[in-house]
């Protein structure tokens, strides 16, 4: 499923180091900085987000508090279920049914379908998220967009963890 429609097998994207195991990389604060990209490729919008990670039973909650450029506030919390051999089920309340996550080297692939919210009601987008850890605390990641096989969209941003802020977990 996920290296469907021509896209690269997870394992051509893996360099070895540094290794992109989500439950280390995704943990504590962690911010995030981005544009996202219309079909023809022109920046349209500009984004930071703050990421409040943690980790209990092996069950990680990423709450993500996004502000664009244009003052839109989003929110967006990620449930990561283990699965089996490097495998995550990903869940947001946006997000139709479960995505996969899956990770290899320092590379993490997550597939799913989001529900955007427009002015004339939703739609479904089928995105490929592509996660490459580049240092101990810097993520860089591509998402992909599509809309029946086409793609409508790009989201490029750069994810960087800060170890030395605290962050308060609640306990489950």
């Amino acid at each position: 499923m996920l290296s469907g429609c021509g896209s690269a097998a997870l394992q051509d994207h893996a360099i070895k180091s540094p290794e992109m195991r989500p439950e280390t990389f995704f943990t504590g604060f962690l911010t995030a900085h981005g544009v996202v990209r219309d079909r023809r490729g022109a920046a349209i919008r500009q984004f930071n987000a703050d990421i409040s990670a943690c980790w209990n039973d092996g069950v990680g909650t990423l709450d993500e508090d996004f502000v664009f450029d244009d003052g839109e506030v989003q929110k967006r919390v990620w449930t990561l279920s283990p699965s089996t051999n490097q495998r995550f089920i990903a869940t947001a309340g946006d997000v139709v049914g479960e995505g996969e996550g899956r990770w290899n080297g320092s590379a993490f692939v997550l597939d799913y379908t989001l529900r955007i919210q427009l002015e004339d009601g939703a739609v479904d987008v089928r995105v490929d998220d592509r996660m490459y850890r580049v240092s101990d605390d810097v993520v860089v990641n591509q998402s992909k967009m599509s809309k029946f096989g086409v793609g409508v969209g790009e989201i490029l941003l750069t994810i960087i963890r800060h170890p030395d802020v605290e962050v308060e977990c609640a306990p489950k």
